[in-house]
């Protein structure tokens, strides 16, 4: 299977993935507890805008959405019965280094906020100040573990990682250096139950 490769850089293309002019994310669509708090959070503790509220119909909930940056909005909707999340299956158990890392199929696992690299530091302080807890500024590069103690020039990607008040896992990253055909070195997995059970592997309904 042929892979196709950013060479020009994380930050480049003009999203054109087989026909479909892709212009980036519109809004990525998440379920919080309680809006009210959510609100304070993602206004009072990030800084993004409210833009834009809506009341579903027939009692269904609400849908808000917030100004991220870049043109981008991140939505949240409240169901007055949602079920509770499961860490560990609709979401991590706790931030990368706290515990796995892994969620279920299908779940979202977390958000990246792409910001500057000269503002890293300053997020994580300012964070912390605001009573978030976090990680520490993780160099991301091509290591036996990805992370390395020093800045150097393999590192791809700076981050931090901190909870929302529902647990959902965030994370503020920078990009330190561009793709090159290199970066693309790796055979995609094979689930090993579809290599068993060929069946699983059919073609999804489509509508």
């Amino acid at each position: 299977m042929a892979v196709a490769v950013a060479a020009a850089g994380a930050s480049a293309g003009d999203g054109d993935g087989g026909g479909f002019e892709l212009r980036g994310i519109n809004h990525l669509a998440l379920v919080c507890r309680d809006m009210e708090r959510t609100v304070d959070f993602y206004t009072n503790v990030l800084g993004m805008p409210l833009v834009k509220t809506i009341e579903l119909p027939a009692g269904m909930g609400q849908h808000f959405f917030f100004d991220c940056g870049g043109g981008d909005c991140l939505a949240f909707f409240w169901f007055p019965d949602a079920p509770d999340g499961v860490p560990g299956i609709s979401a991590p158990a706790a931030r990368p280094d706290q515990g796995d890392l892994t969620s279920a199929i299908g779940s979202m696992n977390h958000v990246a906020f792409d910001v500057a690299p000269e503002k890293i530091e300053e997020y994580r302080e300012r964070l912390l100040a605001a009573g978030i807890a976090c990680t520490g500024v993780a160099n991301h590069d091509d290591s036996e573990w990805g992370i390395s103690d020093d800045m150097h020039p393999g590192v791809f990607v700076r981050s931090i990682y901190f909870q929302d008040p529902d647990g959902i896992l965030l994370e503020f990253a920078c990009w330190m250096r561009s793709f090159t055909p290199d970066d693309v070195a790796h055979a995609p997995a094979k689930d090993a139950h579809l290599l068993a059970e060929p069946e699983l592997a059919a073609e999804p309904v489509r509508a």
